[in-house]
């Protein structure tokens, strides 16, 4: 891991093996995550662009699913997982997700003759202005910039405008960053606000109910400053399976009482996390410029140690069979 300034001298570099020996940093292109994961699949099981238009209780007591095209569905356990915006989240009483006072660029640098960089995370800060890219196979490398903004922005959705807005926001910055940004596909650029929903106690509504239950980003989405978005939404699929399955199994457990113990198993974990991403980003989004210099000279290059900043990745699970 290498840390560096704006005006790219180094602020610190990390190796996993003397900082934080059994540690370890993987980036997977989502794409790939996403196909290896539906492979698993019978290939029948998925059916794509099914957007949601209506969601209710049938006097059964299953869950009546109609979709935008017309299509309905009846089912006996509904699994959420549709993401921030979630339609069944709405539904089952959440509030629409915080905006955390950022937005960022991101995008995936391509280069079919292979890319240049060591296996390395990068970060570059600067006042109220942050960016990093890292390597997710011998041939893309994915960058993001996050910067502070009042209120979310209009919606961009033009490739050129989006790159072209990218790269002036860092210009002067390291030269390498910038060419991984010109590098990048059109297809892959965004410009996104950064949201959360942070859960209380007693005063947030439960993640499941009558045989529907929430997972990932649909119940707990989280900046990603901690990098645990979607390592939480795989964390919570493993853990809802464990109960399902146990349910289904035993006979002594209705699956009501599976989807309560998922939840309950995995709220500790996931608050925390959410609130820290958030505090992480404010930190590291700071813009005064005495408290910047106090960072680069002190905080980064003295103190900061690796192992702490990863311990919440930590996560032991027996194999699924």
């Amino acid at each position: 891991m290498v840390v560096k300034s704006e005006d790219g001298r180094k602020l610190r570099s990390f190796k996993f093996k003397e900082e934080a020996e059994g540690q370890e940093v993987r980036a997977v292109e989502r794409r790939i995550l996403l196909e290896t994961l539906a492979n698993r699949l019978p290939s029948d099981s998925i059916c794509f662009s099914s957007k949601l238009a209506k969601i209710e209780k049938t006097g059964t007591g299953e869950t009546l699913l109609e979709l935008v095209d017309g299509t309905q569905l009846l089912a006996k356990v509904v699994i959420g997982c549709d993401g921030i915006r979630s339609p069944i989240a709405k539904w089952m009483g959440f509030s629409e997700p915080h905006y955390a006072g950022h937005c960022a660029y991101r995008g995936l640098g391509f280069y079919p003759n292979g890319q240049p960089f060591e296996p390395n995370v990068n970060y570059v800060y600067g006042r109220g202005l942050r960016a990093g890219f890292v390597p997710v196979s011998p041939t893309k490398v994915y960058w993001f910039i996050c910067f502070n903004s009042p209120s979310p922005g209009p919606r961009i959705d033009d490739p050129f405008s989006l790159k072209k807005e990218a790269r002036e926001m860092i210009k002067g910055w390291p030269s390498e960053l910038l060419n991984v940004i010109d590098m990048s596909a059109e297809d892959t650029l965004s410009r996104t606000p950064l949201t959360d929903r942070w859960l209380w106690p007693i005063i947030s509504p439960s993640a499941s109910a009558d045989g529907v239950v929430l997972v990932g980003d649909a119940w707990h989405p989280m900046t990603p400053n901690l990098g645990q978005g979607g390592c939480c939404a795989l964390e919570d699929a493993i853990v809802l399976s464990r109960k399902l399955a146990g349910a289904l199994k035993s006979g002594h457990t209705s699956v009501d009482d599976a989807l309560r113990l998922y939840t309950t198993e995995r709220w500790p974990r996931i608050f925390p996390l959410t609130i820290r991403a958030n505090l992480v980003g404010a930190l590291l989004q700071w813009e005064n410029p005495v408290v910047c210099d106090i960072r680069n000279s002190i905080v980064v290059p003295k103190l900061v140690r690796l192992r702490p900043l990863l311990e919440h990745t930590n996560f032991t699970f027996e194999p699924l069979n």
